[in-house]
């Protein structure tokens, strides 16, 4: 097998080497289904913007994915079809005025969608883009008053307590709500024909979710909060009016987007021609030609992103190479370093609201993003140019001024979060949104509180004893499921959490007979596939619990061989069948090897990440390698 081991590096290696963009990046897609590329169209026709080309590559893309019963899924095995998603294409082709209800498979969707409930159940992201396009009425209550915006992060109820991604996403949409804004093009197609009747139509059944005591009892409480403002109501108002633009026009990125979100950009746009902005707007304009630079290739269609995933590829590809044994030195490795280099943040953003002490140094997620670092960015950041930055003098300031943003946003509970330290309020959990728990809030997280105790560990002299990994250790124990794995956060899902755990907790020094540890890895052998690998399903992010795929995946059975490579002193029975299964698989082409891997909300937004299949297979050929495989035991020669 060591021969095998070698040959499947290189193709990977070699593969990796090919792909890497002019700039030093990488730019695989960031593929997160057909919600955007639906959305795109809707808002090129809303804006009369001329674009044939792409509206028509958008509904061919569209149109690929659509499913023998006329649904569209969010992944492979979800039973029947998707109903938002479905809703979500039927109006993005209908839109684009290339397509008609007659066609059979726009009448296929309908059906779908009146056998699923109809226009009244889809999810409520896809309920706001329907009534800011005029196809719902606005509740009469929507979830918070504008004026809670003019509440400071001191008070108990205010904008801040939200994650930075609800935030950026809420206030547009509050701003929207207040103004009950709606807009239609001389083409908006009507779709009274998904309800199933015409009391349906009505705004107080549409709303289901604005109708319980609960919601009611959390908006008075907003209300309450909002009444203790000093100031006149008019002027309030007003101010609440141009607190709610300042704060969108002060995010916008260099292309013109907020935060290099679609969603958030794309309610953006409409939010400022409520409050007066024409279409032709250059601020309007240039947050168009921004999502438009969102748009990728994938199996010749083209695809509008969520937002570009430039630093994450290149960090985690960056680091897999040198983890393979390419040198720093080499070309492909330094060109990434300083693209890398070139991306680190120097202003500040709206985490120094939750965290005052600390000075920008952390990286974010997307090619453009320069003031929305993230714990998990910056560590995969920091583990790429270690080498490079750890011993050349004149990159001292980059690396500690990364490693001290990364320290600085560890929870008070000893978790890690994503993008502000000490955001987790429970009252937030009332606001009617599906997924509220993670899209309202930024918990500590096992996935990233797992990977940010592997860097400390590896990376710096932060072993256990040191309080901060000590804590970390500590709320990881705490957090771990009853079967021993633990839920990750951004990926599917126990097995990523599992991984980033284990792994963590031996950077940090713990024995791989400490009761966690055998029993998580008890738990990882005990779900391996016949074939070798491991497979998970998108389900158990919908249901808080680990649901097997049903066959196995290279970004899983990678996530779970290395997590055994790193507990074990040995190449275990599992970990050779692991092996195998991933020199065996990894140039096969199949569904499985497409299967989302990461998350960003349950039930509602999946990623398939397309660099994933290269980088954590050489990530984990590598480790084993490097483990098992030392030049000692099996005559062979370090990688080069």
């Amino acid at each position: 097998m060591s021969e095998h081991v070698y040959t499947e590096i290189n193709r990977l290696v070699n593969r990796l080497k090919q792909d890497q963009s002019s700039d030093g990046s990488w730019n695989y897609p960031f593929d997160t289904g057909i919600t955007a590329d639906a959305y795109m169209i809707i808002l090129l026709k809303i804006l009369q913007i001329e674009d044939e080309p792409l509206i028509e590559a958008l509904v061919n893309r569209i149109e690929s994915r659509q499913t023998e019963n006329g649904s569209w899924k969010l992944f492979h095995d979800e039973k029947d079809g998707n109903l938002s998603v479905t809703i979500e294409a039927y109006y993005g082709l209908l839109y684009s005025g290339l397509r008609k209800k007659q066609d059979p498979h726009i009448k296929k969707a309908k059906q779908f969608i009146l056998a699923h409930g109809g226009i009244k159940k889809a999810k409520m992201l896809t309920k706001m883009m329907l009534t800011v396009t005029g196809q719902y009425k606005w509740p009469l209550i929507f979830p918070l008053p504008l004026e809670v915006i003019l509440l400071p992060p001191v008070s108990p109820v205010n904008m801040y307590d939200l994650s930075v991604f609800g935030r950026v996403n809420m206030i547009p949409l509050l701003l929207l709500g207040h103004k009950k804004f709606q807009i239609k093009s001389p083409i908006t197609p009507n779709l009274k024909d998904l309800y199933h009747t015409r009391e349906e139509r009505s705004k107080e059944h549409v709303w289901e979710e604005y109708r319980t005591d609960e919601y009611r009892s959390f908006f008075s409480t907003v209300q309450n909060a909002v009444k203790s403002l000093i100031g006149f109501p008019d002027y309030l108002h007003s101010l609440a009016l141009e607190t709610t633009k300042r704060f969108m026009i002060d995010r916008l990125e260099p292309d013109g987007t907020l935060y290099n979100y679609f969603g958030s950009t794309f309610f953006m746009i409409f939010a400022l021609l409520s409050v007066g902005y024409s279409k032709d707007d250059p601020v309007i304009l240039k947050a168009v030609d921004g999502l438009k630079g969102m748009a990728c290739s994938i199996d010749g269609h083209t695809h509008i992103q969520f937002t570009t995933p430039h630093v994450w590829n290149t960090s985690l590809i960056s680091y897999a190479l040198q983890e393979a044994g390419v040198s720093s030195k080499d070309q492909t490795v330094k060109a990434a370093n300083q693209y890398l280099l070139s991306r680190q943040h120097h202003i500040f953003g709206d985490w120094r609201i939750h965290n005052p002490k600390a000075v920008p140094g952390g990286w974010g997620f997307s090619d453009l993003n320069t003031m929305n670092p993230d714990v998990d960015d910056t560590s995969a950041s920091l583990r790429a140019l270690a080498y490079e930055l750890k011993h050349n003098p004149t990159n001292q300031d980059s690396w500690q001024r990364g490693v001290a943003f990364m320290i600085s946003m560890q929870n008070d509970d000893g978790g890690f979060p994503s993008f502000e330290r000490n955001n987790d309020h429970q009252w937030l959990h009332l606001v009617p949104f599906e997924g509220s728990k993670y899209l309202l809030t930024d918990p500590s997280t096992p996935d990233l509180t797992g990977r940010a105790l592997e860097f400390l560990g590896n990376y710096t002299n932060m072993k256990k004893p040191e309080k901060v990994s000590k804590k970390a250790v500590n709320w990881l124990l705490d957090n771990q499921e009853p079967d021993g794995s633990w839920y990750g956060r951004w990926g599917i899902c126990y097995l990523y959490g599992t991984w980033s755990a284990l792994t963590g907790l031996k950077a940090a020094g713990h024995s791989s007979d400490h009761p966690a540890i055998k029993q998580s890895v008890g738990w990882l052998k005990k779900i391996q596939n016949k074939d070798g690998g491991w497979g998970e399903s998108c389900y158990s992010d919908i249901k808080e619990k680990y649901v097997p795929l049903g066959t196995s995946t290279l970004t899983h059975t990678a996530w779970a061989v290395d997590a055994l490579i790193s507990t074990s002193e040995e190449p275990t029975p599992e970990i050779k069948k692991g092996i195998t299964y991933l020199i065996r698989e990894g140039s096969k082409e199949c569904w499985a090897n497409e299967y989302p891997a990461g998350q960003a909300m349950a039930n509602f937004l999946y990623i398939h990440y397309h660099s994933y299949r290269y980088i954590y297979p050489l990530l984990t050929l590598s480790h084993y390698k490097n483990k098992f495989m030392n030049e000692l035991k099996t005559g062979y020669p370090p990688f080069n």
